[in-house]
C-alpha cells in the first residue's frame, strides 16, 4: 500500500489536520499550491510542490524552492486542470492506493465541486480517495461498501453522481432501502443515519457521492 497527502490552498483546521497527519504513515506528502503555506504552518514539509504558484505566499515558497529534497513542478497558469487535479494526477503516476485529500474544500464553491468531480480519476482506477476537512469526510462509490460506526460523524448521505444510480440497497441504517434508483435533482439519500456497527451500501450501476457529516 501506498499512501499519499495531498493538501491544497481551502480550509485546514489544526486539529483536522494533526489528526489525519498523526494517525496515518505516508509515503508521499504533496502541497498543492497554496496547500504549502498549510503543511509551512504546521511545520511539515512535503515531498512535492506543484501548481501555477499564482496564489502562494512568494516568500514561503523560496524557503523550499532550493531544497534538494523536495520535487517543484511548476505548471503554467493558463492550463486545462486544477492544481489539485494536477496533484492527483501526480499521487496517480506515484502508484498511490490510498489518497488523503485536505484543504480541497473552501470558500470557493467552484473548486470544491470541482474537487469532488475529480475524485472520478482515481475511483476509474480504483484507488482509494477521501477528501476530508474538520466536519465531513467525501468519497465516490460504485460498489458495495460497508461502513464501521465511526461516532465521530452522525449522518451518512448518498448523493448520485451519475444521471441515476441503480439497485441501491442499504443495511444497517435508520432509513434502509432496497433496490432503489437515486436519481440527480431529488434528495432522498440526505441525512441517513447509520443504526449497526456495520452498515452495508450496495449498488449495481452508477456511482455515489458518500458523505460522512458530523452535523
Amino acid at each position: 500500500m501506498i499512501k499519499t497527502l495531498i493538501v491544497s490552498g481551502g480550509n485546514v483546521e489544526k486539529n483536522c489536520f494533526n489528526q489525519i497527519y498523526l494517525s496515518n504513515k505516508f509515503d508521499y506528502i504533496i502541497a498543492s499550491d497554496r496547500g504549502l503555506e498549510v503543511l509551512d504552518k504546521y511545520n511539515v514539509k512535503p515531498n512535492y510542490i506543484i501548481g501555477d504558484f499564482d496564489s502562494i505566499n512568494k516568500r514561503i515558497l523560496d524557503k523550499y524552492i532550493n531544497n534538494k529534497d523536495i520535487a517543484i513542478k511548476k505548471l503554467n497558469p493558463e492550463k486545462d486542470y486544477t492544481d489539485t487535479h494536477m496533484a492527483i494526477k501526480l499521487a496517480i503516476e506515484l502508484q498511490s492506493t490510498n489518497i488523503i485529500i485536505l484543504g480541497a474544500i473552501g470558500n470557493r464553491i467552484d473548486h470544491t465541486i470541482s474537487n469532488i468531480h475529480v475524485l472520478k480519476e482515481t475511483l476509474n482506477k480504483k484507488i482509494e480517495c477521501i477528501i476530508i476537512d474538520n466536519r465531513n469526510e467525501i468519497q465516490l462509490i460504485n460498489k458495495k461498501t460497508i461502513l464501521r460506526t465511526n461516532e465521530n460523524y452522525k449522518y451518512i448521505s448518498l448523493i448520485p453522481f451519475t444521471t441515476k444510480v441503480k439497485g441501491v440497497t442499504l443495511k444497517g441504517f435508520k432509513y434502509p432501502l432496497s433496490d432503489a434508483t437515486l436519481e440527480i435533482g431529488h434528495s432522498i439519500g440526505v441525512s441517513n443515519e447509520q443504526t449497526e456497527k456495520l452498515a452495508i451500501i450496495d449498488l449495481k450501476e452508477g456511482i455515489l457521492i458518500l458523505i460522512r457529516s458530523k452535523d
